[in-house]
Order: C-alpha cells, then sequence, then structure tokens
C-alpha cells in the first residue's frame, strides 16, 4: 500500500475512481479505512519480515494465496473479510504450517459504501488477532462502475513449518483415521439462505473460523499426523477425492457418522443438493494413524473449534483413489470429485 506518515480523514460516502487515482483521495482512503485498522509497522511499500522461527535449522517458510469474491459480502457468521483472513490462515495451518503475517489487497467497485470497506477491514484485524496474526502490507485498486461488485479481496499468507513437519496428502496409509471437527456445510448453507433467491428461512451461520490453533493441538497430541485439508469449495467430498488420489488409496465413509445439522440436511433435500460438496469455512479433514486417533480427538475436542470432532472413516487398500460411502441403508455409493458448480461465488 502507498501509505503516508499523517493519517487523514476520508469524508467522502462512497468510493469515486479518484480514491484510485495515486493522489490525494486514494492516501485518504488507505490510511482511514485500512492501515488505521491493520497499523502496519513500516511505511514503505513492502513488508520487511523477521522472524526467530525461520532461524531454527530445518525450517521451511510457507507462502499461500487466495482471492475472495464471496456473494453476498456480509451473511451470517461473516463476511468477506473474515472469509479472507481465516481462509489464508487455514490454508497455511493444515499443511502444518504456523501462520505469520498476510497481506492484502482490495479491488473496490466505484460507488461502493466507505461505511461497508469500513466494516469490512474491522472485521479483518478481529480475526487476524484471533488468529494471531499480522496484516502487514496490501494494495487498493478502484474500478468503474459496472466493472465489479462492490469489493473483492485477495490475501497472501506466510508461515513457518517447524523442523521435523511433513504433513502431505500422500503420507496417508491403509488404516489411517479420518477425523472432522465438526458439522458439514454451514458455510455453503449459509451463503445460499442469505442470497434469497430461494426464499429459505433458517438461522444457520457460516462456519468461518481459523483453524491454526486446533492444528497445533492435534499435532502436539498426535504427532504423525499423516494429512489434513480444510473442506472448502467441493466439500468434503473434494478434499477426500484428492487425498485418496494423492495416496493412491481408498477411503471409506460411514454415513451414520458424518455431521451434519438438521437445518442443512433440509435445505440439501428441498434443493437436491449433497451436503458433502458444500463449502466449508472453518472445517477441516485430516488422517492420523489408528494408534494416534483417540489421542487426537481427545484433543480436538479439548479446543474450542474441535468440539464437535468425530472419526468418520479410514483409508483402505481397496478400490484406490476413490471414496466410498457406507449409506445408513446398508449398501455403499460413490463419492466422486464434484463435477461443475454446485454454488458459484462461495468464497
Amino acid at each position: 500500500m502507498n501509505m503516508m506518515s499523517k493519517p487523514r480523514r476520508l469524508t467522502a460516502d462512497r468510493i469515486t475512481l479518484a480514491h484510485g487515482g495515486g493522489g490525494k483521495a486514494m492516501r485518504d482512503l488507505i490510511e482511514d479505512v485500512f492501515t488505521s485498522v491493520f497499523k502496519p509497522a513500516g511505511m514503505e511499500d513492502q513488508a520487511r519480515l523477521t522472524s526467530e522461527a525461520l532461524r531454527e535449522e530445518g525450517a521451511q517458510l510457507a507462502f499461500t494465496t487466495d482471492g475472495f469474491v464471496v456473494d453476498p459480502i456480509e451473511f451470517p457468521g461473516g463476511d468477506i473479510g473474515k472469509i479472507a483472513v481465516c481462509g489464508t490462515v487455514n490454508d497455511l495451518a493444515v499443511g502444518g504450517a504456523r501462520p505469520l503475517c498476510l497481506s492484502a489487497a482490495f479491488i473496490i467497485e466505484e460507488g461502493t459504501d466507505v461505511a461497508l470497506l469500513r466494516r469490512i477491514a474491522a472485521s479483518m484485524q478481529q480475526a487476524a488477532d484471533e488468529a494471531g496474526v499480522a496484516i502487514v502490507t496490501g494494495d487498493t485498486k478502484v474500478v468503474g462502475k459496472g466493472s465489479g461488485d462492490k469489493v473483492f479481496v485477495t490475501t497472501s499468507g506466510v508461515g513457518v513449518i517447524p523442523p521435523g513437519r511433513a504433513l502431505s496428502a500422500d503420507r496417508v496409509r491403509p488404516g489411517d483415521v479420518a477425523i472432522v471437527n465438526g458439522v458439514l456445510g454451514d458455510h455453503g448453507a449459509a451463503i445460499l439462505a442469505a442470497r434469497g433467491d430461494m426464499a429459505l428461512s433458517t438461522d444457520i451461520q457460516s462456519d468461518c473460523q481459523s483453524l491454526n490453533g486446533l492444528m497445533e493441538a492435534v499435532i502436539a497430541a498426535a504427532p504423525n499426523l499423516r494429512a489434513a485439508r480444510d473442506a472448502t469449495r467441493g466439500g468434503l467430498a473434494s478434499a477426500l477425492n484428492e487425498i485418496a488420489d494423492a495416496a493412491g488409496v481408498g477411503v471409506e465413509l460411514d454415513e451414520t457418522t458424518v455431521p451434519l445439522r438438521p437445518e442443512v440436511n433440509g435445505v440439501c433435500e428441498i434443493l437436491g443438493l449433497d451436503p458433502l460438496y458444500l463449502a466449508n469455512e472453518g472445517t477441516l479433514v485430516l488422517f492420523v494413524p489408528q494408534h494416534e486417533a483417540e489421542a487426537a480427538l481427545a484433543a480436538m475436542k479439548a479446543h474450542p473449534t474441535g468440539e464437535g470432532s468425530v472419526a468418520i472413516g479410514r483409508a483402505v487398500e481397496t478400490r484406490p483413489g476413490t471414496v466410498v460411502m457406507k449409506t445408513l441403508f446398508g449398501g455403499s455409493r460413490i463419492v466422486d470429485m464434484l463435477v461443475g458448480e454446485q454454488l458459484p461465488r462461495i468464497c
């Protein structure tokens, strides 16, 4: 971000093209709406990072980036700012990294309410505080009316993988237990209801939350944790298929153990959706060796973001690369990768 040392006060109620022009109006926007909230340590065009964790022999730098275009921008349980922080923190955490800092870039449509931007910035800072990360640099651009949809956010994250950690999908072995940290599909159902297209009345809230604290607790309790994925777009089904394919194993699920809210099930039944493909923003699936499953579950249930944790299946030798669910009726069905898009602009 281009930053000045003295804060200015933004008086406009809506964004104009001048706020992306590089002059005083742009500096007013950046300083008043963003840097006054994020409080970056430096005022240069780049963040300068130091961390004792990086000096450990064998430590690795983890880096990820993600764009967010969710519609609606504000929804029950979160907003585009909260998702932007939590989503990037989680992408680092499920790889075993300890998130350190984030960047944030904003594409803002002309005519957007400044009050909305203030709410997004405040939400981002709150989520960053809860995750223990800092938003250290960023950028803003303004596009003409009709060229965007209020605001899009791109966040990148840097973290450190401590020596000795090596989480990856190809490490999963037959017999490993699959565990999720709570109910599935809340985010997708909440977004669908918030759009109002289906006239659905529900109190479902997004599960949007950061999972780095939960991952640290699991790793401490189950040091041989194989792999983890956050079940975002494509839901649990896509995450499990990615793992099964990478590891060359089959995955067997037990439908009686898959945690779903009755309200989410109801929404899916009405609309003909499969809840296994609904997006989540605070739910992960991980695989641990069978002898560590009990310890992993106990650690997860003791953490605020894992109180609803449950084992839902295991990796098997048969049908490598395939996910199969044992149904409530005693049969089985293949749970394939999502084809197409159940719900666009979900994150």
